[in-house]
């Protein structure tokens, strides 16, 4: 399902879905402003230019474009009879530069690059406003992503010491050297690795050689809020006296 987000130009409101990890821009919401509407995409998109652009983009961002009919329609622009549509430009040449959606966020969408030249096309300082709210909308994110990930790195760092405490408390022998004190947190660590992630922390380096940091550097945020929740859960195991073997099942 594509995730919606609403981007405000000059008082209109422009969606934006991601699909497939890409941005799309509603190119509908962006006539909604103009007289002619959304009878522009059609214009814009039978315009020879603008088919020598977003074939260009395809040739270069997808490699199941169709090349061939790409040919054959550049052929038949410019004649007077020439008609093109979002779909038939979808459907002859396997573009994914586009998309013509139905539904809830029924419309013509395209990917930001292809939105930026048709809102150039529109107005220049229309595609002026829509670059600048386009960009503030990925900071937003980007910051928000940022919060977030402190927040989990901290909390994971949080269950960290309770889960150090409860094996510290719990699992090793007073008389045994700080060698093998060591042992028994990295048996432990690599306890939650192996459930998490499947590998232990040699196991990850060993098939990371060209990354830098451990297995949690590179965790997704998802996987480390489980990892501060299995902390805990664990400290919590150790305590009533469970084997790793329970444990780890």
């Amino acid at each position: 399902m594509a995730k919606s987000r609403k981007l405000n130009v000059n008082e209109s409101p422009i969606t934006v879905i991601n699909q497939n990890e890409t941005d799309y821009i509603s190119l509908t919401d962006m006539t909604a402003s103009f007289r002619e509407g959304s009878g522009l995409i059609g214009k814009w998109v039978t315009n020879k230019n603008t088919l020598e652009y977003i074939g260009v983009w395809e040739k270069i961002n997808n490699p199941n474009f169709n090349y061939p009919e790409f040919g054959v329609i550049t052929q038949e622009a410019g004649v007077n009879r020439f008609i093109m549509s979002v779909g038939q430009w979808i459907e002859r040449t396997n573009a994914v530069g586009m998309l013509v959606k139905a539904g809830r966020y029924g419309g013509t969408y395209a990917h930001k690059d292809i939105a930026f030249h048709f809102a150039m096309w529109l107005s220049p300082e229309f595609q002026i406003y829509l670059v600048n709210e386009f960009q503030r909308l990925k900071d937003d994110e980007n910051n928000r992503l940022k919060l977030e990930w402190d927040l989990q790195r901290t909390l994971a760092k949080i269950n960290y010491h309770i889960h150090t405490d409860a094996i510290k408390e719990s699992l090793i022998p007073k008389e045994i050297t700080k060698q093998q004190t060591s042992f028994v947190y990295a048996s432990e660590a690599d306890l939650l690795n192996v459930a998490l992630f499947g590998i232990t922390a040699k196991e990850w380096i060993e098939s990371n050689t060209e990354q830098k940091g451990n297995i949690r550097d590179s965790a997704t945020l998802e996987q480390l809020v489980v990892l501060s929740n299995m902390e805990s859960i664990n400290a919590l195991l150790i305590r009533q006296g469970l084997t790793q073997k329970e444990r780890l099942i």
